[in-house]
Parts: C-alpha cells; sequence; structure tokens
C-alpha cells in the first residue's frame, strides 16, 4: 500500500494530480478542498495517500493532511460510501466542518453535498459518530512525547488489514497499559491487543 508521496507536482487540475516521485508520475485523486493549497508545477509536494484496490481499478487518492485521510477511510467503511462520494464528502466539507457536523447530528448539512441523500447523511452520523474518538486522537497524540511514533504504529497496524479504528484503540490501550514511547515495544503490545 502507498500510504504517503513526495515528490515534484507536475500537473494539477482542481480533483487531480500528478505527482513525480523517481521519475514515475503518480496520479492521484484529489479533494476539491485541496487544490488551491497544492504549490505551483514543478515544486515538492507531499500528499498522503489512500490505495483503492478491487478486480480491475487500482486507484490513488491524494489527501494534504493525515487527518484528511482518516476520515476518508472512515467514511468508506459506511455502507454505500465509496471512494469517489467519499471525496464529494471531503470536498463539500473540510474536515473539521464534516466532524461538527456529524457530532451534532446535522444530517441536513451533510445533505447539501452532492450525492449525499437523507438516508446516507443519517448512515454517515449513526456509523460514524462513535468513531470521532478514534478520528481525533492522532492530531491530540500528535503534540505529547511519542504522538508521532503512536502514529507509526496505527499505520502499521493499518497496513496489516487494521480497521482505524481498531488500530487507533489498540494503540491507546497499550500506551494506557504501560507501553514506552518506542515503535516496536509499542507495536508488539497492540499488536497483541489487536489479536486478543
Amino acid at each position: 500500500m502507498i500510504s504517503r508521496l513526495r515528490g515534484i507536482l507536475l500537473e494539477k487540475r482542481t480533483d487531480y494530480a500528478v505527482v513525480d516521485v523517481g521519475g514515475v508520475g503518480y496520479g492521484l485523486t484529489i479533494p476539491i478542498s485541496a487544490f488551491p493549497h497544492l504549490p505551483d508545477l514543478g515544486k515538492e509536494v507531499r500528499l498522503f495517500t489512500y490505495t483503492h484496490v478491487r478486480e480491475d481499478v487500482l486507484a490513488l487518492f491524494g489527501f494534504l493532511e493525515e487527518t484528511d485521510r482518516k476520515l476518508f477511510e472512515h467514511l468508506i467503511t459506511v455502507n454505500g460510501v465509496g471512494p469517489r462520494l467519499a471525496v464529494t464528502i471531503l470536498s463539500g466539507l473540510p474536515a473539521p466542518e464534516l466532524l461538527d457536523a456529524i457530532r451534532a447530528g446535522d444530517g441536513q448539512r451533510l445533505q447539501r453535498i452532492p450525492g449525499i441523500g437523507r438516508k446516507t447523511g443519517e448512515r454517515i452520523i449513526l456509523e460514524l459518530r462513535e468513531k470521532l474518538g478514534a478520528l481525533e486522537a492522532p492530531e491530540k497524540a500528535a503534540g505529547t512525547p511519542g504522538g508521532a511514533i503512536d502514529k507509526e504504529v496505527v499505520s502499521a497496524l493499518i497496513n496489516l488489514g487494521c480497521t482505524p479504528a481498531a488500530a487507533d484503540k489498540a494503540v491507546d490501550l497499550a500506551r494506557r497499559k504501560g507501553a514506552p514511547a518506542e515503535f516496536e515495544p509499542l507495536f508488539r503490545m497492540a499488536l497483541e491487543l489487536v489479536r486478543s
């Protein structure tokens, strides 16, 4: 899985970017809200990515912030929300506003996004409201000692097949049980917690 790219921005459109990494141009679908924040062509860009694989499709989705990628990953777990609709949702509402709408149960605000009807909006709120703590945890953890390590362990667990929520929960529990702020011991303890 490709989880982050750093390279030269070759092309940018409102919903698409091409990044040259070592002579290979990676095409990524991006939220429209990310477009104004991309650097000029020929400049270095860093994007957090999600690799979507189906039988007939391999697609990359790019995000300027890890929080956006995590929110995207949670959105696509909602029944009826695929990667394209998840990008549309992030294009329609910035992550902080989307989190506020979900937290407040504001289905009306979600329904203003193209492709989101009443039922889909309610489903997003119902399925993601409980996961908000997991969505916010990496941001809070980043300011604490070991926060970057926590993020790396969560990412490693996700790459092994854990859901983002389960990975966040396992790392939080491991830290509460006294795991040191070092990658290997924290990873081992979190992995044991996931398996149990």
